[in-house]
């Protein structure tokens, strides 16, 4: 639960501040058992003139379904509770009006003051198909370096 209430510019700052991944050859993690069989890495990023502030990228994909996937951002501040300011996700789920159709969360000061999850909100997305492209998308809207990242190839549907 977020404690403190975000204005759009303070999440417009967070989005747009330069940042840097410290660990680019972060280990893929199993976690194997369960309904939501998957595999995530964790990038630790810090952000800011003197990088002093830090977030945590995510990749998390399903071990048994390749639809089901998930990227995200997460603004980790010193003694307060992590705030996600994004999530990129993958057609295997409903989502209010998308379905089961690439849709990215976004962090919304109305979203934070209604005391809903900071990034509720989802819109429909074509800009990703895999777990690699929806990485290429968060980095290049979060202005992140530091790990190299390929977006996927365009579809040529006829």
């Amino acid at each position: 639960m977020v404690t403190k209430l975000y204005t759009e510019a303070e999440l417009n700052e967070l989005r747009s501040m330069s940042k840097r991944i410290a660990n680019p050859r972060a280990h893929w993690l199993g976690k194997p058992k369960g309904r939501s069989a998957h595999r995530q890495r964790n990038f630790q990023v810090s952000g800011g003139a003197e990088e002093e502030v830090r977030f945590l990228i995510y990749r998390r994909q399903s071990l048994e379904d390749e639809q089901d996937f998930s990227c995200g951002i997460a603004y980790l501040p010193r003694g307060a509770p992590p705030l996600t300011l994004a999530r990129y996700n993958g057609p295997s789920h409903e989502h209010g009006d998308i379905s089961y159709r690439q849709h990215i969360h976004r962090a919304s000061e109305g979203a934070i003051a209604a005391g809903r999850k900071a990034e509720a909100d989802a819109t429909e997305t074509d800009r990703f198909e895999t777990v690699d492209g929806a990485l290429a998308c968060l980095t290049e809207d979060f202005n992140v370096s530091g790990v190299d990242v390929q977006h996927d190839e365009p579809r040529l549907d006829l």
